[in-house]
């Protein structure tokens, strides 16, 4: 006998393969936030069991933010003369993960948030787009709730590589 599944497990059965779950809404979600800025802020997440494993709750000081960067950016262009073969190769430039450089973009852009995680949702031919999770730092929602204050004090984890994003791009090195 099978047991009841919860809401959340159904959404993560949709999400394990989106494109042929969802169909046309898919299409029509990637194309519309190709048209959208490069970051913006999103009132819902998309993906919400995702975003309640990695911490997002409902209430004042959460933030989510949705992400596109370009594939191809991480590349050098492509050399030309004088080099011989073995050197016209396109090395990648970044030793970090599309993910993690989506982290520390949405950093840069709100100052007086941090980054607490984020998520995969969705890719095209020539973008990939990550929701970013962002605690506002100085909210008194933010300061009073105990599992999360611990996070007022620490600024800048994406920069420095501690988010989970970071920390698995850096066990190569």
């Amino acid at each position: 006998m099978e047991a009841a599944m919860g809401m959340y497990k159904y959404v993560r059965e949709i999400w394990k393969d989106p494109q042929k779950e969802l169909g046309d809404i898919w299409k029509k979600r990637l194309l519309a936030w190709k048209e959208e800025p490069a970051t913006i802020r999103v009132d819902k997440p998309t993906r919400i069991d995702r975003a309640r494993s990695l911490g997002y709750k409902a209430k004042q000081g959460y933030l989510i933010i949705r992400e596109r960067l370009l594939k191809q950016r991480r590349m050098r262009p492509q050399m030309r003369h004088p080099r011989r073969s073995k050197h016209m190769r396109r090395k990648k430039v970044l030793h970090m993960s599309y993910q993690w450089i989506a982290e520390q973009r949405v950093e840069r852009a709100y100052p007086n948030c941090t980054v607490l995680s984020s998520y995969f949702v969705g890719e095209s031919g020539t973008s990939i787009w990550y929701e970013v999770i962002l605690i506002d730092r100085s909210h008194p929602v933010i300061r009073a709730d105990p599992h999360i204050n611990w996070i007022c004090e620490k600024k800048g984890r994406a920069i420095r590589g501690i988010t989970t994003a970071g920390r698995k791009t850096n066990m190569g090195k």
